[in-house]
């Protein structure tokens, strides 16, 4: 048994518990590994299962002693951490690492061992002010020019599309065979793409080709040989020069349709005139607008409320939100990883490159998180019981056991009151309007810079 256990709160969200762990616990345990060895150990002169003890203790105590006491720290680690409060316990992903091991070794007979773990835990929370608050907010007009792109993408999406003769200009859409070449003019394995189709100025390829096939014609061929600078924005290439072989298979041209009361009628069957569009139009935008100045100010009250509450979120919570993001990453991308790490290779990046970058934006991600779950704690908000009652029935209904109904009882209630707290604090804090933006801008800010 623990005959004494302490908790000590580390820096970075870390817990070291030590334990001492009495004699008699530790040689009840090598008595028990004994006696199991020599009824299963084989060894010359000795029927297996007959080997005396004595004889197996001469040969294998010490390492048989160090296994079952490793062992029965191991087990009595197991019962001290269920005792421990939630708050000292360690996170699901975190595993307890045993501290100093080799002072721990050769194990004493009759002697008690006193050890030590280290593993992260929940952050403590010390929330600060987080109602009463006043955050400064872009502010954001639709405009009329704002309503006439939007007329404009219509135009775009509605577009008739037809094969053309003649140069590639821009706006055509081309659809080219692509491969790299190497040194000796060889294709490069891997790198072979045929029938990529993207719009000429677009920018949609990653070769980057745009002003490359400007000028060319149907089944012309040509080897392009560039260099890429940072600000190209093509990944592992920067610094670079390569040659990419392309062949024109097809060049198409779109054509706009006219902008009258029948092109409104074909995009949506309530609009009668042009001017019903217009009007349809700038409702949708102003509405992105609000949904969108809603998350914008969600996420400037946050920033706020973290910048004035300091706490280490653990590394191992890091840990398992870049790893989950890269399951989806590779779930997303439609390929198998094996594949998708060779086509890294070939850009000269590693997984734990790409993961590196992950780091930062999901640390900030989970230090928010656990505010608002903090919050939620504090606020204790009150849920509407037909509404609470509705929500078990619906997405409990193919579960009988009483027990796990109730346990998922509990997660649905903390879901829904968790849901509450940012329109709580959407709700409980002032905004002002700040700099003026455009509606591209406020949108899409990093496609407007």
């Amino acid at each position: 048994m623990v005959t004494e256990k302490s908790v000590k709160e580390l820096e970075n969200s870390q817990i070291a518990l030590t334990m001492t762990v009495d004699a008699a616990s530790i040689e009840k345990a090598y008595a028990e590994r004994l006696a199991k060895y020599s009824k299963t150990i084989e060894m010359p002169g000795f029927r297996k299962g007959r080997v005396p003890a004595s004889v197996v203790e001469r040969k294998f105590g010490e390492a048989i002693r160090e296994e079952s006491t490793f062992d029965a720290l191991e087990e009595h680690l197991k019962e001290t951490l269920d005792t421990l409060e939630l708050e000292q316990k360690p996170l699901p992903y975190s595993t307890p690492v045993l501290q100093d091991e080799e002072t721990l070794l050769p194990f004493k007979k009759d002697s008690d061992v006193t050890f030590t773990v280290v593993y992260d835990a929940l952050p403590k929370i010390a929330l600060p002010a987080y109602t009463g608050l006043e955050v400064e907010v872009p502010e954001v007009e639709v405009t009329d020019a704002d309503v006439e792109e939007e007329v404009n993408a219509l135009r775009e999406q509605n577009a008739l599309v037809r094969s053309k003769s003649g140069k590639a200009e821009d706006g055509d859409i081309i659809t080219l065979d692509i491969v790299e070449l190497d040194e000796n003019d060889k294709e490069v394995e891997g790198t072979k793409r045929e029938d990529f189709t993207f719009t000429i100025g677009s920018g949609y390829n990653f070769y980057k080709l745009d002003n490359d096939v400007t000028g060319l014609e149907k089944d012309a061929e040509k080897v392009i040989e560039k260099t890429y600078a940072e600000e190209d924005g093509v990944p592992g290439y920067a610094g670079k020069t390569v040659k990419i072989s392309v062949k024109v298979k097809e060049l198409k041209r779109r054509e706009l349709p006219v902008v009258d009361d029948d092109f409104a009628q074909d995009v949506k069957d309530e609009y009668k005139t042009v001017a019903d569009l217009k009007a349809g139009l700038r409702a949708k935008l102003e509405k992105n607008v609000e949904e969108k100045s809603k998350n914008d100010k969600a996420a400037a009250l946050m920033a706020k409320i973290s910048a004035d509450c300091p706490f280490a979120v653990p590394a191992s919570m890091i840990d398992m939100e870049v790893e989950q993001s890269w399951n989806k990453f590779v779930n997303q991308s439609g390929m198998p990883e094996e594949q998708l790490m060779a086509f890294f290779k070939m850009q000269n990046q590693t997984k734990e490159g790409i993961m590196a970058e992950w780091r930062e934006p999901a640390e900030k991600n989970l230090r928010e998180q656990l505010i608002l779950e903090e919050i939620k704690k504090k606020e204790d908000f009150a849920l509407d019981q037909e509404e609470y009652e509705k929500a078990c029935e619906e997405q409990l209904k193919s579960i009988q056991d009483e027990n796990t109904k109730e346990y998922y009882k509990t997660m649905i209630k903390d879901d829904m009151q968790f849901a509450k707290v940012v329109p709580f604090l959407l709700e409980n804090n002032t905004f002002k309007g700040g700099a003026k933006v455009s509606y591209k801008e406020f949108m899409n800010p990093s496609e407007a810079n």
